[in-house]
């Protein structure tokens, strides 16, 4: 299985998402995100130890963290594996085991310990996204049909159902509109599963 490396691009929530935050993984060499919902627990707990800022009591991943060293254990990485049902599952790689875990707590540990976050390549392709303003960023050489000066507009062409729901996916999280974009998510991944 394909591992692609991420790191943590940022957490962040909205209004409308009830108290869950998004936490947002880019490629290390490529320019997709991968947003996973959250909850607040383990968004602070991510978001303080980022920081660097450590509470007066150890917090559960602390704790976590403790107990692998006491025992000798070291992290290795930690590998969101896989995307079912629209919840995302991560292992977490101590020593020579794999351990099942939530993604969340997974990372939580990752940024702890100093490990490595992979992804599956399946997921990226599932789940992940390229930001507009990457896109926007590359240029294009005008056709030959363009005179010098001016830009050669681009084609307009027709998008399918699902491109159009993955702009949109793209958008809602632009807008941290999370609860729009975990439903848009959830759209795709069915309208993927009648095609394949």
């Amino acid at each position: 299985m394909d591992k692609i490396q991420v790191d943590i691009l940022g957490l962040s929530t909205s209004p409308s998402s009830g108290g869950a935050y998004a936490l947002i993984l880019k490629e290390v060499n490529g320019q997709r995100r991968l947003p996973i919902i959250i909850g607040a627990f383990e968004a602070q707990s991510i978001a303080l130890e980022m920081e660097g800022i450590k509470p007066p009591r150890p917090l559960t991943h602390d704790l976590m963290k403790a107990i692998i060293d006491t025992l000798g254990g070291g992290l290795n990485d930690v590998f969101i594996n896989e995307l079912r049902d629209g919840t995302f599952y991560a292992k977490l790689s101590v020593d020579s085991q794999e351990i099942d875990s939530r993604p969340s707590d997974a990372i939580a540990l990752a940024v702890r310990f100093g490990v490595p976050i992979f992804v599956a390549d399946k997921v990226m392709e599932e789940a992940g996204f390229v930001p507009e303003s990457e896109d926007a960023d590359k240029i294009t050489p005008p056709g030959p049909a363009a005179k010098e000066g001016e830009k050669e507009k681009p084609p307009k062409q027709k998008l399918s159902k699902l491109e159009q729901l993955q702009h949109q996916l793209a958008e809602a999280i632009v807008k941290e509109e999370y609860e729009k974009a975990a439903k848009l998510r959830d759209e795709i991944q069915k309208m993927q599963a009648r095609n394949s």
